[in-house]
């Protein structure tokens, strides 16, 4: 049975109970509540391994709420919920940190499937990062990759990136010189039951090269047109 702690962030009484009940019933210790500000408590006294978060609140969005957990590293999985199917707004959840997005009116079978997809990719990345050697990653010049320590490093300064940033860079970096197509790492990084669409890598990829790419260079992710992109 599994034993991790989430937090429900939904202001709709009917559906939090539903997702309470469902969740308690898998073995999750679960703790509800209907606004942002007392999520935020709970992330710091209850410490939950997952948020569940419904986008619209009624003190903030859920999107503010992604920004307050990036701006203080929470550093646990995201899941939206949300009554919205625009792909701007699933793009801009991602981008915010969010894991995954499930839109209303779902089947409580498809929330407790992807959670524990959720948790099973952490368990399964956590595994193999404490069978692999601490030794870091080097990419180009001056950029180090710490897999088990999930810290990227330019010219020896860390450089703060978002989870699947660093994914996606790790990723490359262990297969560098090999072209992959945006579909192809939406699957490897975001997994195929990711329902973003491929403009979610670019995004992604822009976004790392702000963050580690030198004016004057070429950047590190090289696009390869009418393909893809690869690590130099």
């Amino acid at each position: 049975m599994p034993n991790e702690k989430i937090v429900v962030v939904e202001d709709e009484t009917a559906i939090a109970e539903l997702l309470v009940y469902a969740l308690q019933k898998e073995g999750y210790r679960v703790r509800h509540t209907a606004t942002g500000q007392e999520a935020i408590d709970f992330v710091h006294s209850f410490g939950p391994d997952l948020l569940l978060l419904d986008l619209m609140l009624p003190d903030m969005s859920g999107f503010d709420l992604c920004k307050i957990a990036s701006k203080e590293n929470w550093g646990i999985p995201i899941i939206m919920l949300t009554a919205k199917s625009d792909t701007v707004d699933k793009i801009l959840g991602i981008e915010l940190g969010a894991d995954d997005y499930i839109i209303k009116p779902f089947d409580i079978r498809e929330v407790v499937a992807r959670i524990r997809a959720v948790f099973r990719r952490i368990e399964l990345v956590a595994e193999r990062f404490s069978r692999e050697e601490a030794a870091p990653i080097i990419v180009g010049e001056d950029v180090e990759i710490s897999k088990r320590k999930r810290e990227v490093k330019k010219c020896g300064e860390p450089v703060e990136l978002k989870n699947k940033e660093f994914d996606l860079l790790l990723f490359l970096a262990e297969n560098q010189g090999i072209v992959f197509t945006r579909a192809e790492l939406l699957d490897k990084v975001w997994d195929f039951t990711y329902p973003g669409d491929t403009r979610t890598v670019d995004i992604h990829v822009q976004r790392i090269r702000k963050k580690l790419d030198d004016p004057d260079s070429p950047s590190l992710i090289e696009t390869v047109f009418g393909v893809g992109y690869r690590l130099r």
